[in-house]
């Protein structure tokens, strides 16, 4: 007799086990960015597109892979204005290949209104 499986396709972006430290949901957007960090002795900087966002972190899609634990400064071509939003501490929290997550560390109180101004204007309407 033939066993047949359900599978489920997760994005690694979308997996169980990240989606679940998730403390608010994130806004699927499409932005540019640059990070970069310490590896070793190395210091590594990279450019990505930003997949998705909220208060507290975001998932991209870089062309230099990270590490999990890697603390990373980032820079947001946010649309709202010329200057990038600068985070400077924020740490990967999963990797797979080039897509990643950032948890945000430790965010500006004038950083945090930009960035809640920018997910407000872009927020998907859900049903």
């Amino acid at each position: 007799m033939r066993q047949t499986r359900e599978t489920v396709r997760l994005e690694p972006h979308q997996s169980h086990r990240s989606f679940e430290r998730r403390r608010l949901p994130r806004e699927n957007v499409t932005f540019g960015l640059m990070y970069s960090g310490v590896s070793g002795e190395d210091v590594l900087i990279g450019d990505g597109t930003v997949v998705d966002l909220s208060e507290s972190g975001l998932g991209l899609r870089g062309d230099i892979p990270v590490q999990v634990g890697m603390e990373v400064t980032l820079f947001l071509y946010l649309s709202d204005r010329d200057e990038p939003l600068s985070i400077l501490e924020s740490k990967v929290v999963w990797s797979a290949g080039l897509l990643f997550g950032v948890m945000f560390t430790d965010l500006t109180l004038p950083d945090v209104a930009r960035l809640r101004s920018f997910l407000r204007t872009h927020s998907v309407v859900r049903a």
